[in-house]
């Protein structure tokens, strides 16, 4: 054993340190600057949205989006139950509630129809609904094609949190691009990552305008300090931007080393009844983590007895998210919940996933795995 096997880490090699160099020679190491303008432009391109913003994290992108859609005090944000606590608090920023909506078993996003009960709940209880949250977990885009016209139907628009997800598609469109406005993460375990970073997209460029005012600290055009709005310090820098073009250039490899490791962990468990891997047989994701789901009345061990056992071996496993409504934080929030989610995060496994995994690390997973199995 030779070292921790980190779940995600960072993937970086000399090209993103030529870049980073090159925008520190340069003098725009402030944030905003020239490769913060190109970062916007590249990343809208690869998306294949008319407009981009560039934050200092995901949250800040999901909070601006759901500033610029009109959430706020009195109304609700319908949410996913299986997400990360980000996409709730940018709800709770802004003032407004969220509500919890479950899961689909077999790839862990939202419910579609559940989504179209609690919608017609709160119409029926004269709330305003100022959008639905829609996230791609684990890198796999939600069923935006019978998502999209529940919420058109209701008048709600759609947000999608695609935090998990660049470079997944659906129906040959990229994740990030559905719904009025979408938002990625360049967080230091996502697919490609800025340290810390994130983007806003969308089509209508007076949205984006309107965010990347309030992103500025809402300062006005004049030449003194002016403000008459509350604004945030939202930007991303310059020098994070060099590092995001970067790793732009390198993405496509590093999703088809990220697929391999995928399509290895499923060689690995399919002769193993009993245990499946979230998403299995989409084809359109990014294989951000690969998790599997344990049915321990079959295999005879749990998900969480490998994940011991895996970090007991210094190898990174992790259960899926807690749902949101079992947070203590949210327990008071109004849910519509089947016990999907909880079942994910009851017997579902994150595995080593990046990257920047080595063969030999791989194969020290696999070995753990198979050690592991043939105890029991």
């Amino acid at each position: 054993m030779t070292g921790r096997i980190h779940l995600s880490p960072p993937d970086i090699g000399r090209l993103e340190e030529s870049y980073v160099l090159a925008a520190i020679r340069s003098g725009w190491v402030a944030p905003l600057g020239p490769d913060v303008d190109a970062f916007e432009s590249e990343i809208s391109a690869r998306v294949g949205t008319r407009h981009a913003l560039a934050t200092s994290s995901g949250t800040a992108a999901l909070h601006l989006a759901l500033l610029a859609v009109g959430a706020g005090p009195s109304t609700v944000v319908v949410i996913p139950t299986l997400t990360f606590a980000a996409t709730a608090n940018a709800a709770v920023y802004t003032g407004a509630e969220p509500v919890f909506v479950d899961c689909e078993p077999a790839t862990g996003n939202v419910d579609v129809a559940l989504l179209a009960e609690m919608l017609d709940r709160l119409r029926a209880a004269g709330r305003r609904v100022a959008a639905v949250v829609a996230v791609d977990m684990f890198g796999l885009c939600a069923d935006y094609g019978t998502l999209l016209p529940v919420c058109e139907a209701a008048g709600v628009p759609v947000v999608e949190d695609a935090a998990e997800a660049l470079g997944a598609t659906r129906g040959g469109r990229a994740a990030g691009s559905f719904g009025r406005v979408g938002a990625l993460s360049f967080n230091g375990n996502k697919v490609m990552t800025t340290s810390g970073g994130g983007m806003l997209l969308s089509d209508d460029g007076e949205l984006v305008d309107y965010c990347r005012y309030l992103a500025t600290q809402a300062r006005q055009p004049v030449v003194h300090y002016e403000h008459t709005d509350i604004g945030y310090n939202y930007r991303l820098s310059n020098l994070l931007a060099a590092l995001g073009r970067a790793q732009l250039n390198r993405l496509d490899g590093m999703l088809a080393r990220r697929r391999a490791v995928r399509d290895r962990y499923a060689k690995l468990f399919a002769p193993h009844a009993g245990v499946r891997l979230l998403g299995d047989g989409d084809l359109t994701g990014n294989c951000w983590l690969t998790t599997i789901v344990v049915d321990p009345a079959r295999t005879g061990w749990t998900a969480a007895q490998l994940g011991a056992h895996l970090r007991d071996l210094d190898i990174e496993a992790r259960p899926v998210w807690k749902p949101m409504h079992l947070q203590p934080v949210y327990r008071t929030a109004e849910s519509l919940v089947t016990g999907a989610a909880q079942h994910l995060f009851e017997h579902g496994l994150t595995l080593p996933s990046g990257s920047a995994l080595t063969a030999g690390q791989l194969d020290r997973v696999c070995r753990a795995v198979e050690q592991f199995v043939a105890s029991r």
